[in-house]
């Protein structure tokens, strides 16, 4: 008798808390990096860079957080970020470089 197996769900998280900017183009990962603080910085006094992705290169940051064979849709870099406080999600060209932001709060 096998063991009963746990489900991975698909699905992201609910990201109707995050403000969303879809942004035009970018030439490089570095100047959607340098535009998309520029954006998190005219919303939050201080702020933090929580995760990214660069579709590009097919790098996420935290690195490994998408958890599936190669060729599955890298994700895990969303779920990080809904789950440590995102506030801004700044996408240049449909997901090609996507940056999540989160304030920095003090006190």
């Amino acid at each position: 008798m096998s063991a009963p197996q746990c489900p991975i769900s698909p699905r992201l998280p609910d990201l109707s808390g995050i403000e969303t900017m879809e942004l035009p183009e970018a030439s490089s990962f570095e100047e959607a990096m340098a535009r998309a603080k520029q954006e998190a910085e005219t919303r939050f006094e201080e702020y933090m860079l929580v995760s990214w992705y660069d579709r590009d290169r097919d790098f996420e940051s935290p690195p490994n957080t998408t958890e599936c064979p190669d060729g599955c849709p890298k994700n895990g870099y969303i779920h990080y970020a809904a789950s440590h406080g995102a506030k801004l999600k700044v996408d240049f060209g449909r997901g090609r470089f996507v940056f999540f932001f989160a304030p920095v709060e003090w006190g």
